[in-house]
């Protein structure tokens, strides 16, 4: 269990990065951009970045993320904003879970929602060089099979690479344990999962945390997501 600092920063500390609500933090999201949305098989969601983007109103998202499960029947996750027509595609390696089903298998048979599937290493790789500012990487997954239809492949060392574009988005939404004013990120668990890599990849990242420290709050060496990389954040209700 990661060890969070005492002594947050209260509701009434204005900084620049600090925003009091999600919808206020996501000040700019408009209809048709793509949106990076962090967490695992349901764990380290935002979810009231999530409740925030419902409530902005922006259509035609395209939204990239691991899935759309949830643990929790009460958890609102990308599913509820594709029930709400907000979502006009989604990428990712298993948009719905193969047994529950869900809203995302509804819209997407009834041809409401367009569902682009990418293994899940080749969606982290193509994540990372768009954060990295790099077009696109061979990758040597994938030769020979559908997910190389139409794409560039070349032969390195006697074996078959297939070309991934780098992905970038206008916004990312991320869940995080605890953030320094600045923005240094500490993560709990198995929460990390995609938030360093999105973090990287996106225009303007914003980051739901439990609780925000003053610089020199958060122990340097459990900063996993640097300062330079996080642009808003916002406090979790729940927290």
């Amino acid at each position: 269990m990661t060890s969070v600092p005492e002594n947050p920063v209260g509701e009434s500390a204005k900084n620049g990065k600090v925003y009091f609500s999600a919808l206020s933090a996501l000040e700019g999201i408009a209809d048709g951009m793509t949106v990076l949305v962090a967490g695992f098989a349901g764990c380290g969601i935002p979810q009231e970045l999530l409740r925030g983007l419902s409530e902005a109103g922006a259509s035609r998202l395209t939204l990239i993320c691991q899935g759309t499960w949830t643990q929790d029947p009460g958890d609102f996750t990308i599913g509820d904003l594709v029930a709400s027509g907000q979502v006009k595609k989604i990428i990712s390696p298993m948009p719905f879970h193969p047994v529950q089903g869900g809203p995302v298998k509804d819209a997407w048979e009834s041809g409401k929602l367009e569902l682009e599937i990418v293994p899940q290493g080749v969606l982290a790789e193509r994540l990372r060089a768009g954060g990295a500012g790099i077009g696109g990487v061979f990758i040597p997954s994938g030769s020979r099979t559908r997910f190389a239809e139409g794409k560039e492949v070349r032969e390195y060392d006697g074996r078959e690479h297939v070309l991934e574009l780098g992905l970038k988005a206008d916004f990312a939404l991320l869940r995080a344990q605890a953030a320094d004013t600045l923005g240094n990120l500490v993560y709990e668990s198995t929460n990390r999962n995609w938030n360093p890599t999105m973090a990287m990849a996106a225009s303007i990242t914003v980051v739901e945390v439990n609780s925000v420290h003053e610089p020199g709050g958060l122990d340097p060496e459990l900063v996993i997501t640097q300062a330079i990389f996080i642009d808003r954040l916002v406090l979790s209700a729940s927290s």
